[in-house]
């Protein structure tokens, strides 16, 4: 059974750090793109960030240059480390991963259960 499990979120200060990881399990995630996605309350789901098994990394305007993407294939895990976070980072934020046939990395069919992190001014 394929499984993503995030850990890592909290609450954080303006201005602060955070690392996220998503574990995977029941698959090989080497083969697959991951990606990074948050949901605020009220708000449509985002992707942050995406990075293929080639190691090519994608990652939205709002966090280019603060969050970097990165996966450890040994550890079938994928992270996300934030830095100068700032209160509109606040949300749940999600993993996700789908097999890549080569092209985009979209449509993801896995999901974890998501973490919270809470940025205060």
């Amino acid at each position: 059974q394929m499984q993503l499990v995030e850990s890592g979120g909290g609450s954080v200060q303006a201005g602060g750090s955070l690392r996220l990881s998503c574990v995977a399990s029941g698959y090989i995630a080497s083969r697959y793109c991951m990606a990074w996605f948050r949901q605020a309350p009220g708000k449509e789901r985002e992707r942050l960030a995406s990075i293929y098994p080639t190691g090519n990394t994608k990652y939205a305007d709002s966090v280019k240059g603060r969050f970097t993407i990165s996966r450890d294939n040994a550890k079938n895990t994928l992270y996300l480390q934030m830095s100068s976070l700032k209160p509109e980072d606040t949300a749940m934020y999600y993993c996700a991963t789908r097999w890549w046939p080569g092209g985009a990395c979209s449509d993801f069919n896995i999901w974890g259960q998501g973490t919270q992190v809470t940025v205060s001014s």
